[in-house]
């Protein structure tokens, strides 16, 4: 006999050899047994996982000699000839190439006449969604009230192109994808058929470049077996199809995880001078840090790595961290859209791998959240320069100013940068006061008699000269300066205060907004406590609403009053010289009202036509 394709050899004959599709199989062969076939199925999928097959079995179901039967026998005349496609009572029509209206009025004239040599009379109609909109309106009736004899059995690739008057029509059937571990095992079915050895890794690879379609797979299969001379590996399959073997990939992946972009690039320019595709080895790179990805979250099935886990490298799985693995393919998948506009594709694919270099520098913004709130917190508990006392001592303990220097001031650093600390060092990254009467010359102050240790940031011989004022507006400035650095909100509250005023031990300011009063008020235990410190003696704080004084309302004219509540507007301010002028023209205005000229008015010369009409 002439060669046959693995496809078509291997096309299933019974609803026990539908791979994947269990559920349709167990509702059609109860179909079979109750003898409740519908008139019309709508069988839609994804290619190669068997729509057309399953038309055919029914077919046969149907028409076998011994059947309605749920497992025709396939071998008397009837299943025979629907097997080669010889049966005149089941016709096949490609809806691809018959789409018009003629094409379905010759339908609807057939159906009239009974089966020749069947039991029924079946219509498949292959890419129904293919039909134009006026076949599908020709064919309602028919498909809705066809002959006792005629069943229609419609499969579609693409189902949200057939109308919604057919599908009501229809018995539906989702099939779905075939599982990459069956179809494997078809694989190897396949090669056992045809006494050829395959390598477990190579059908696997087959398997998933498949993405779910038998069909796909069966040809890939008999592309692989063509060239592998009895024997499919998987090296023969990465040396004939210019594949990247994970081997290669950990690598060229292991050079960029430890930062060495040249040694990464030196093993690009070998793979693309071998004759590997850039299209490919974007492909393959994409398909390996999945798999690293998978790995890192515990996932090891082989059938979706495509290969032992043991197999991808640990340097480059403990280099990058999970977010690191997700930043890196969203690159290669980026890159992938990229190159059909690039002007050099090769270009793009080396910008890519050195961008992978510095990969474990990359910080997602999750991360950098996280910091930030680490330093919000460190920075609500680290000491401030010239903090009151009654601020200073809710604060833990602090080391001597020669200790914190090499921190610059800023000793969350070294916490965020997660620099180890020693033995007995607190929150912030200072080392501990060890420093013994021996070393030092002298004894060592107690903590209750050092207050530059008890936090405050003053060193003692400089707390000595400190002088006070009870000036309250120097100390108005002194406090604005010191909240600018440590509070910049109640500084500005401040800033928009009136002069300060001492009345006793109270300073009393003023503010024209009873929402700055209240902001004010919400700290003023704080502001006494700076006050207190500054001017040497016990100092409250208090802060009121200034009265303002309505004078819009008594210096504005009547006639803006009145224009101001037509218009729903206010007078902003009211000057002396408005108010007289207005005192001015009320004469006027008044003689204007009685129609004549007012004492005021000067004439220079003959009077105009306007001053005319008015005298």
């Amino acid at each position: 006999m002439a060669y046959e394709v693995t496809a078509t050899r291997r096309r299933p004959q019974r609803f026990e050899d539908l791979a994947g599709q269990e559920f349709v199989a167990e509702t059609l062969r109860n179909a079979m047994r109750s003898e409740k076939i519908a008139h019309a199925y709508l069988f839609s999928g994804p290619r190669g996982c068997g729509k057309t097959s399953t038309a055919r079995i029914l077919a046969k179901a149907l028409n076998c000699a011994n059947g309605p039967t749920a497992t025709p026998c396939g071998t008397c005349q009837q299943c025979v000839e629907i097997t080669k496609g010889a049966c005149t009572d089941v016709i096949e029509i490609d809806g691809a190439s018959n789409t018009s209206v003629n094409d379905v009025r010759q339908i609807k004239d057939e159906v009239l006449f009974p089966p020749q040599s069947c039991r029924s009379k079946i219509y498949i109609i292959d890419e129904v969604h293919m039909l134009s909109t006026s076949a599908f309106n020709a064919l309602l009736k028919t498909i809705e009230e066809p002959p006792a004899y005629v069943i229609f059995i419609f499969a579609t690739t693409e189902l949200q192109k057939v109308p919604a008057t057919i599908k009501s029509r229809c018995q539906q059937f989702n099939f779905r994808l075939v599982p990459i571990e069956r179809v494997k095992t078809l694989l190897a079915e396949a090669a056992a058929e045809l006494g050829i050895r395959a390598e477990d890794e190579a059908l696997y690879w087959i398997a998933r470049e498949s993405t779910g379609s038998v069909r796909d797979a069966y040809t890939l299969f008999d592309q692989v077996a063509a060239f592998s001379g009895g024997e499919i590996t998987y090296e023969k399959i990465r040396d004939k199809l210019g594949l990247v073997g994970v081997d290669r990939l950990n690598a060229l992946f292991e050079a960029c995880a430890a930062n060495k972009p040249s040694d990464a690039l030196a093993q690009l320019d070998g793979f693309l001078q071998g004759g590997i595709s850039i299209e490919q080895l974007i492909a393959n790179s994409t398909d390996y840090l999945r798999s690293l990805l998978l790995i890192k979250n515990g996932i090891t099935k082989e059938s979706l790595l495509g290969q032992s886990h043991d197999r991808f490298s640990r340097a480059v799985l403990d280099a990058w961290n999970a977010t690191q693995l997700e930043r890196a393919i969203s690159l290669f998948l980026q890159l992938y859209r990229d190159i059909r506009y690039s002007l050099s594709p090769r270009y793009e694919l080396e910008l890519a791998f050195s961008r992978l270099s510095w990969l474990n520098q990359y910080v997602s913004p999750a991360e950098v959240k996280a910091a930030i709130d680490k330093a919000h917190a460190l920075l609500a508990t680290a000491p401030q320069t010239g903090a009151p006392a009654a601020v200073q001592s809710q604060r833990p303990n602090t080391a001597s100013p020669a200790q914190a220097a090499p921190h610059n001031g800023l000793p969350m650093f070294s916490a965020l940068a997660g620099a180890p600390q020693t033995d007995g060092g607190n929150d912030y990254g200072y080392a501990p006061d060890t420093a013994s009467p021996d070393d030092a010359g002298q004894t060592a102050m107690p903590e209750a008699a050092n207050p530059f240790d008890q936090g405050g940031a003053v060193p003692p011989e400089q707390t000595a000269a400190q002088s006070y004022t009870t000036d309250p507006n120097a100390l108005r400035d002194r406090l604005i300066s010191e909240l600018k650095v440590n509070d910049a909100l109640l500084a500005s509250s401040l800033m928009r205060t009136a002069q300060w005023t001492r009345v006793g031990s109270t300073i009393r300011a003023e503010t024209d907004s009873e929402f700055l009063r209240q902001q004010i008020e919400a700290q003023r235990e704080k502001i006494a406590a700076y006050l207190t410190q500054w001017s040497g003696q016990a100092t409250q704080f208090a802060v009121t609403v200034r009265a303002r004084q309505d004078t819009a309302a008594q210096e504005t004219p009547p006639s803006v009053r009145i224009v101001c509540n037509a218009f729903r507007g206010s007078v902003i301010t009211v000057t002396k010289k408005t108010a007289e002028e207005a005192q001015e023209q009320r004469p006027a205005q008044a003689a204007a009202d009685d129609g004549r000229p007012s004492d005021t008015e000067q004439f220079d010369g003959d009077p105009t036509e306007e001053q005319n009409e008015s005298l």
